[in-house]
């Protein structure tokens, strides 16, 4: 399998936006906020599955591996969310991912 990447991510989610659309609160700078939210109630979820069991038996107990991958999978769903509330461009995130990275790598 390729890599998967963000611009994937992004037409799926675009996808599921335009499925429920009359379902879903719509996706705009006004939403963003509520998105993040979700997205916040989703980390706590994945924290809560390594806080509970510890980070080794979340990364190799097969159930646990399991439920801590869809809760990290409903993360980035709600990310791409948020990105999509606010217009934020995979070139626009790359670009700024990028001079972070530099600016982190001189850092220490």
């Amino acid at each position: 399998m390729a890599d998967f990447g963000v611009n994937e991510m992004q037409k799926m989610q675009k996808e599921l936006q335009e499925k429920y659309k009359d379902k879903w609160e719509p996706i705009d700078a006004e939403t963003g906020k509520n998105k993040l939210l979700w997205m916040i109630g989703e980390i706590g979820e994945v924290i809560d599955i390594v806080k509970k069991n510890g980070g080794n038996k979340a990364s190799t107990d097969e159930l646990l591996r399991k439920d801590l991958i869809e809760e990290m999978a409903d993360v980035l769903m709600y990310y791409n969310d948020v990105m999509l509330c606010y217009g934020i461009t995979t070139d626009e995130l790359k670009q700024a991912y990028i001079k972070k990275f530099e600016r982190n790598m001189k850092r220490w």
